[in-house]
């Protein structure tokens, strides 16, 4: 009887360890920055998100489904704001939710790619002209910043493809949400603790601006 309850606790402890979620962490270098995922930066005292990513996702392309880890206030921008929030920001992003995506447009309400809403936005928001490349964005008008220093209309880049430089932006909000163009779904709210993004972060930035 000893025996056969002993091999029992065996298999539902192996069972047990194969169903725990895996989060995959890669680091390749380009410039002065490390390409480490947004959860293992976010947290530098040991502590991690994993209670936040467990859905695995496929790292070859965006999750597909409705606004995964936000809620229906955040997907449709209708959220109680503080005053030290920018409304005029807010209203502007809400204005271009669900615009689908198109590659080297950026005409609200018919099609626009991630640095063509970032450029629009910026333009019309904060009246200052940025790249029309997520890559140069980062090079040449922005200043890095540390994730813990992340505030609404920073913006955030991400490694998504194989060759190892920046292909997305996206313009950062709060509680960890960020606007952007999704080649699925066009322009969406999502959450920067979701598995694909926290795994393809790259680098927080901060415009400069020019004098």
């Amino acid at each position: 009887m000893l025996k056969r309850y002993g091999k029992l606790i065996l298999y539902l402890a192996a069972a047990l360890s194969m169903s725990l979620p895996v989060v995959s962490c890669r680091s390749t270098s380009h410039n002065t920055h490390t390409y480490r995922p947004y959860h293992e930066r976010r947290n530098r005292g040991g502590h991690t998100n994993e209670d936040n990513t467990t859905d695995k996702t496929d790292k070859k392309r965006p999750p597909s489904g409705e606004h995964y880890l936000v809620s229906a206030e955040w997907a449709r921008l209708e959220i109680k704001l503080d005053r030290k929030d920018n409304k005029e920001l807010y209203k502007e992003l809400k204005q271009w939710l669900g615009t689908p995506y198109a590659y080297a447009d950026h005409t609200i309400g018919v099609g626009t790619d991630c640095s063509g809403l970032v450029m629009e936005v910026y333009q019309k928001v904060y009246k200052i002209k940025v790249q029309r490349n997520s890559a140069k964005i980062l090079e040449e008008n922005c200043k890095t910043i540390d994730l813990d220093d992340l505030r609404e209309g920073d913006l955030v880049f991400f490694i998504t493809g194989s060759e190892n430089r920046v292909s997305h932006v996206g313009i950062y909000l709060k509680e960890n949400k960020f606007v952007h163009a999704s080649t699925s779904r066009g322009v969406v709210v999502d959450d920067m603790r979701q598995n694909y993004y926290a795994t393809h972060f790259y680098a927080a930035g901060r415009l400069i601006k020019k004098k």
